[in-house]
């Protein structure tokens, strides 16, 4: 049986295939994503499944249930990193669904679904700027708009695909079906403080945040620092920093994520008022009502800054996703897993990141175990998990598959 000790030996054989000596990172369709998949394959093989690399490098494992061709479970999260990253964000649901399925390998003839594990090939997206290209071509939802997207070298999206060994024209393969599925789990670190702050091990998701992204522009006049009077500046970066200072505020009383993350301004001179301020707007809430509620507040907020100081507000928006409540079936099951740890009163809490169950969700319900993380900290080195809670995820797991097998009717849901 595959111990946490095990899985977290995994976690760090992930880590040898990195594209920089210096810090983790494994990019989409890279020589590093194929080492993983292969690492991956070898662990799906000695846990009895039988393995594949879809269309869009996704790579899979598959365990027949009580008969041949069921619809399966999956199992899963994604094996990408983002630049300089943890071990664990990622590479430790894929590692922890494939001990499960080992687990289970003598008792796959009680389930009435199949047992499927995928590693997602791009949840991250930090090779082309789109992140869950895997699990969008994974749930149909590949948009042909994405082939001319290009990488820092230029290489086009369809060029990394056929250096990969993979065809393009061949991308909707694949697509899972709905009736291919009965659901999917995914155990994720928790890259949040809440669990760890309330002493759990264990969490379980109640649905991941919706997210919109924008990019925000305030435009001004760049004049000359000395000459100019603090009376006739159209000053962009102190309209944009009044902006910024806004969207915290608003972001607080709302009870929602907002996050400027990069501010460039133009021209940048140490003596010249700035003449344009561009930033970026993350935008993240458990309710899209919230969510879009909040953009209004900010939207109107800038506005009238803008307007105070004498320049000019653009935005445009360059993301927009829906929020994915997990399926109350799925999560009783998982409930149940963390219960049987030991924990009466398992915490539930909305994911403020996002992940492949955004996507697969247009598909098959989903649902999701957090494990506790130290002091929240993910997409760093210092990423950290505990022994002690990868075991009772391993076991929670493990349960849940095993509930859900007592309320799965053959072919489908109960």
């Amino acid at each position: 049986m595959t111990t946490a000790a095990e899985v977290l030996a995994r976690c760090a054989q992930l880590d040898r295939f990195t594209a920089s000596p210096a810090f983790l990172e494994r990019v989409y369709l890279s020589p590093e994503h194929a080492q993983a998949n292969a690492a991956a394959e070898e662990w799906m093989r000695l846990a009895g499944m039988r393995t594949w690399v879809d269309a869009a490098g996704n790579q899979y494992g598959r365990v027949e249930g009580r008969e041949p061709g069921l619809p399966a479970l999956l199992l899963g999260s994604h094996l990408d990193t983002v630049p300089d990253a943890g071990s664990f964000d990622g590479m430790l649901g894929v590692v922890m669904a494939i001990a499960v399925a080992e687990r289970l390998r003598h008792r796959t003839h009680e389930l009435p679904f199949a047992l499927e594990v995928v590693g997602f090939s791009d949840e991250e997206g930090t090779r082309f700027g789109k992140a869950l290209l895997g699990s969008c071509a994974a749930s149909g939802q590949w948009d042909p708009a994405w082939w001319d997207l290009t990488d820092a070298r230029g290489t086009t999206l369809r060029e990394a695909f056929t250096d990969f060994g993979l065809d393009p024209e061949r991308v909707a393969d694949a697509a899972r079906r709905p009736e291919e599925l009965v659901g999917y789990l995914e155990a994720h670190i928790e890259q949040g403080p809440y669990l760890e702050a309330a002493g759990a091990s264990l969490g379980h998701v109640t649905t991941i945040a919706g997210a919109r992204r924008f990019e925000l522009t305030v435009v001004g006049e760049a004049r000359h620092a000395g000459g100019t009077p603090y009376e006739r500046r159209k000053d962009a970066l102190q309209a944009a920093a009044a902006a910024i200072t806004a969207i915290e505020r608003i972001g607080r009383s709302a009870g929602v994520i907002a996050t400027v993350g990069r501010v460039e301004v133009q021209p940048g001179a140490v003596n010249v008022i700035a003449g344009r301020a561009d930033f970026s707007l993350d935008l993240r809430a458990e309710a899209d009502a919230d969510r879009d509620r909040a953009w209004g507040l900010i939207h109107d907020e800038i506005v009238t800054i803008c307007a105070a100081r004498g320049t000019t507000f653009a935005w445009v928006q360059t993301h927009e996703a829906p929020s994915m409540p997990c399926a109350p079936w799925l999560t009783e099951a998982v409930v149940a897993g963390i219960r049987a740890t030991g924990d009466p009163d398992p915490i539930g809490l909305w994911s403020r990141a996002g992940h492949d169950g955004m996507a697969i969700g247009a598909v098959t319900d989903i649902g999701m175990l957090f494990l506790r993380c130290h002091d929240g900290i993910s997409h760093h080195p210092a990423e950290s998990v505990r022994d002690v809670d990868v075991a009772a995820g391993l076991d929670a797991l493990e349960t849940a598959v095993l509930e859900l097998a007592l309320t799965t009717a053959p072919g489908g849901r109960a």
